[in-house]
């Protein structure tokens, strides 16, 4: 099997769609010799910052000596992001040949694993073989019937925060939504929550109590920002001075301090992580797409803020990076997503918007999307593709921001490619 008929085999199974449970998972893992009971856990769920969570701590357990497996979604540019040991992608091979190695005990199956369900079992099959010490396992979506909760336990269970998103899987309040996440919770396994909603709070904890978990929250004032800029953050937290982070966004400085928490509570549980590794492991980590400069000239930033939370985080970020400048926006948004919200909020620091739909049967109609800016008052470009979105806001002279939908990356980026504007970072 090659590299390409891997990821056909592995896509066929789409057509499943998502289908809440683990028997399937289960099963199939089964047939594989259950390979995630050789691995240790640090489970991840929550509605935002999972991703720039789990790429902070793994980079610090990397840099404190461990052999790190990283399982997160969805990828970016190559699918072989979504899981990676000490930092580098799964080889194109290897995932050819374990999904080889998997196939038949899928097919053998009556009822067959959905395409996650898949992924997650060649990830478990690969984080097996490399020997991880330690898998930072980032959820799907949700947490009680995430294919990644066949695990039995964790070192620790990580809820980053519970907004709404994806309620038509997951429910319409936030203590649904948190219910869900709340299920990756295991039995006398210490859990913490990141978020502020006392909703969501209420009902972690009362999970906690009734499985023995201990639970810890973040105390917020536990950071002082020293500079914050384009360039990255520097800071004072958990009784580290002076601790840099190359990741842009007002919002990564907390999610750092979320993972220091989160050593704080792996070393009382022997985990070895020395302020060394701390301070190297934060800074150079790598995360794409969370308010990523992907030129200094002209400046073009990407976040993908996909939801209301995400986009008021992005929209924080830019009054703290520009102040009352505003700025041309290449937007691009799924039609199942709250839109509007997203619209109205985007449009406090948009000089004129150019709108794309992004290549995804999902995607709001360009046309529609400017409509939407035009009612909240700023000026708006349908555009045929994403491409053209990206130059026409390039030509306006003032910088770019790209943001509204992670599908959209990589056309910004061979867009950026075909004009010489090359990203800064080609890293995966």
């Amino acid at each position: 099997m090659t590299y390409s008929q891997a990821l056909d085999y592995i896509h066929s199974n789409f057509w499943q769609g998502s289908k809440p449970g683990l028997s399937r998972t289960e099963e199939l893992l089964g047939k594989l010799g259950n390979p995630q009971e050789s691995l240790s856990f640090i489970h991840v769920a929550g509605t935002n910052g999972k991703g720039s969570f789990c790429a902070m701590l793994s980079s610090v357990l990397q840099a404190a000596g461990y052999r790190v497996g990283l399982y997160t979604s969805p990828y970016i540019l190559d699918f072989t992001e979504r899981m990676r040991v000490d930092g580098r992608n799964i080889a194109r091979g290897e995932l050819a040949e374990i999904t080889e190695y998997i196939r038949p005990f899928a097919e053998a199956m009556s009822d067959r694993p959905t395409e996650f369900e898949l992924i997650t079992a060649v990830a478990m099959e690969y984080f097996k073989r490399r020997k991880c010490d330690i898998v930072v396992l980032e959820c799907g979506m949700g947490g009680r019937l995430d294919s990644t909760n066949v695990i039995r336990t964790a070192l620790l269970s990580v809820i980053t925060g519970v907004s709404l998103d994806h309620t038509a899987f997951l429910g319409n309040t936030v203590r649904e939504i948190a219910a869900e996440k709340a299920g990756i919770i295991k039995p006398r396994v210490p859990c913490l929550f990141c978020g502020e909603d006392a909703q969501a709070l209420a009902v972690i904890q009362s999970r906690a109590e009734n499985v023995g978990a201990p639970l810890f929250t973040v105390k917020r004032d536990g950071i002082a920002l020293r500079q914050i800029s384009l360039d990255g953050a520097r800071f004072d937290a958990m009784g580290y001075a002076d601790l840099f982070l190359p990741l842009l966004g007002v919002y990564q400085p907390q999610n750092a301090l979320r993972v220091l928490t989160a050593i704080g509570i792996l070393k009382t549980l022997g985990v070895a992580i020395s302020e060394t590794a701390v301070r190297e492991g934060l800074g150079r980590v790598r995360w794409r797409a969370r308010y990523e400069k992907l030129s200094h000239a002209p400046l073009i930033l990407f976040d993908g803020g996909h939801n209301p939370e995400g986009v008021k985080a992005a929209v924080e970020s830019t009054r703290a990076y520009f102040g009352e400048e505003k700025l041309s926006l290449v937007v691009g948004m799924m039609a199942d997503k709250d839109h509007r919200n997203m619209v109205g909020q985007l449009s406090r620091i948009a000089q004129r918007a150019f709108c794309a739909a992004p290549e995804n049967p999902r995607a709001l109609p360009a046309s529609a999307l400017a409509e939407e800016f035009t009612a909240c008052g700023v000026e708006a470009v349908a555009c045929s593709s994403v491409s053209d979105a990206v130059f026409g806001a390039v030509e306006q002279g003032k910088a770019v921001l790209c943001v509204g939908s992670l599908y959209m990356y990589a056309e910004v980026i061979d867009a950026l490619k075909s004009k010489g504007i090359y990203p800064l970072s080609q890293e995966t």
